[in-house]
């Protein structure tokens, strides 16, 4: 996976429209919530679009774009302002190198997706925000790339697509980490192609090309992918290729650092009861 977006990293922007719509959507939520908030971490900052809209949203903050690419954080460096009050840091997010309860807000924009663990980046979440702090992500439902799985399920078994969570297991997910009062929305975002080879070329600049570890060891091969592209492409109208993303939209808040082991303090939560917004 950082091998895929330390290659994508140069062609990033020209691809990164959901994540920079997601971005917008998931700060327009953020908008009515009352925030004291001195430090930020952009978790999956990408190219570090969204760590400069949050810089300039929270002006006295200090935001931490971090990213597991350092091909990524390099352009996301040259991209802001020397002034800027951000600081790029590569890492994992499973092993966040921050001291417990010193984030203000967690931002998660379209890492979900991509995270091998997400109950271990959860965990470190929860762990890393402080008490009242704020976690706010987004990410994408089970609807997302279907047309795109089913052409590939035309042409053999193999894992070509990822499986993505329900917005209920997400927040299961959340409230499991021990974060508190998770809300959940969801919208639809259609995006039109007018040939196949124009959608996996948006796949690859944005680093989404296939990286699950379940996928195929050998090469895809030419035939192989010809059979893929003609059963996408007959889903073609007179607009071109509808390709429907499901995004779901979060935030909960934190309880502090977990209590030490052995102490004994559980925390429950019926899935019935986390709540969703209404627009």
């Amino acid at each position: 996976m950082r091998r895929r977006f330390d290659g994508a990293a140069a062609g990033f922007e020209s691809a990164d429209f959901v994540h920079r719509h997601a971005a917008a959507g998931l700060l327009e939520r953020l908008v009515p919530m009352t925030l004291t908030v001195e430090r930020v971490l952009d978790a999956g900052a990408a190219a570090g679009a969204a760590s400069r809209a949050l810089a300039k949203t929270w002006r006295k903050s200090h935001v931490v774009s971090l990213d597991l690419s350092i091909a990524m954080l390099r352009k996301a460096r040259a991209s802001r302002s020397r002034f800027a009050r951000i600081s790029e840091l590569q890492a994992d997010v499973t092993q966040l190198p921050l001291a417990d309860g010193c984030i203000d807000l967690v931002f998660a924009n379209m890492l979900l997706p991509w995270s091998i663990d997400p109950p271990g980046f959860l965990t470190e979440v929860r762990r890393v925000l402080r008490k009242e702090g704020l976690f706010a992500f987004s990410t994408l439902g089970p609807d997302s790339l279907r047309e795109l799985r089913e052409a590939w399920a035309e042409v053999d078994a193999d894992e070509h697509v990822n499986a993505f969570p329900d917005m209920h297991d997400i927040g299961d997910l959340v409230v499991r980490a021990g974060l508190r009062d998770p809300v959940v929305d969801v919208d639809y975002l259609t995006v039109a192609y007018r040939s196949g080879d124009a959608l996996m070329h948006d796949l690859t600049n944005a680093g989404a090309r296939n990286c699950l570890l379940g996928r195929r060891r050998t090469l895809t091969g030419k035939q192989r992918f010809a059979r893929m592209r003609a059963a996408l492409e007959r889903r073609f109208g007179n607009d071109g290729l509808p390709l429907r993303l499901e995004l779901v939209f979060g935030h909960a808040w934190g309880s502090g650092p977990p209590p030490a082991a052995g102490s004994g303090h559980e925390f429950r939560l019926d899935v019935a009861d986390i709540g969703r917004r209404r627009r």
